[in-house]
């Protein structure tokens, strides 16, 4: 028992150590300068617009790709879909998919999407390789918020004359939303801070235009972070922390976005 907390508690130390170091280096380089800055080989005029407008580009299609598809494959498998080996083997291997880490998807994106259906490397490649991550996500997460609509509520709209998918509409999506919307969203900030199916697809280090369509090149903060990283210069550092600052602070609002949505549909 000692030793599970002793490892608690360094894990919070190193946490609090790591996110102290980066706000020490970060906090300075933020302005508004920053954030409207596009990329720069000069410290001093360098930001993140690109970046910012590739990563909003990249979890809007992201979302509109992932959420019917993941939710629409969790209505069929909990709703209608018979119960038998089949289906018992394809929710196993949802489960699976999920764990698989993120760098497969970046080669299945790289041969599918921009060498065999020539997206090239553009945001719609970007988009649909993390849509094969988000997926299963979202998918595990509305099975789990269907599952949970008691049967009594079904029963009582089958009784009041309604079909299935009357019931399913009106009833059971309604009060599985709230589970449904918050896998989404933490499904959406996984996929906006990862970094290497982007690497893997081909996502450009260097952006200096903002993306104004689905086939446009792009970066994305996580990129654009991972790029001033390996620059040699000390001053590139201090913005890739303030970078990941920006992208912290976005996760952190998506996750409580998350738990608003779904305390306020539950009330």
């Amino acid at each position: 028992m000692w030793l599970c907390r002793l490892a608690v508690a360094f894990g919070v130390a190193s946490l609090v150590v790591l996110l102290v170091s980066l706000a020490a280096d970060g906090l300075p380089a933020l302005s508004f300068e920053f954030l409207t800055s596009y990329p720069s080989r000069f410290p001093d005029r360098a930001g993140i617009r690109s970046a910012i407008l590739g990563s909003a580009w990249m979890l809007a299609l992201v979302a509109v790709m992932s959420f019917p598809l993941g939710v629409g494959a969790a209505l069929y498998l909990e709703e209608y879909a018979p119960t038998n080996r089949f289906t018992t083997l394809l929710k196993t291997n949802i489960a699976n998919l999920a764990s698989v880490p993120s760098i497969v998807y970046g080669i299945l994106g790289l041969a599918v999407f921009v060498r065999f259906l020539a997206l090239e490397r553009s945001l719609l490649a970007g988009a649909a390789t993390l849509s094969l991550l988000v997926l299963p996500i979202v998918n595990i997460a509305a099975r789990e918020a269907i599952r949970a609509v008691p049967d009594s509520l079904r029963e009582a709209a089958y009784a009041l004359g309604a079909t299935r998918w009357q019931a399913i509409r009106h009833h059971v999506l309604p009060a599985a939303m709230p589970g449904i919307l918050s896998g989404t969203i933490l499904g959406l900030s996984r996929a906006g801070g990862e970094t290497a199916p982007l690497l893997m697809i081909g996502a450009l280090t260097f952006i200096a235009f903002d993306p104004l369509s689905p086939m446009d090149p792009f970066t994305a903060l996580p990129i654009q972070i991972f790029n001033w990283t390996t620059d040699p210069r000390g001053e590139f550092h201090a913005l890739a922390a303030g970078a990941i600052v920006v992208l912290l602070g976005v996760l952190l609002m998506m996750n409580a976005a998350a738990i608003l949505i779904r305390n306020r549909f539950e009330r």
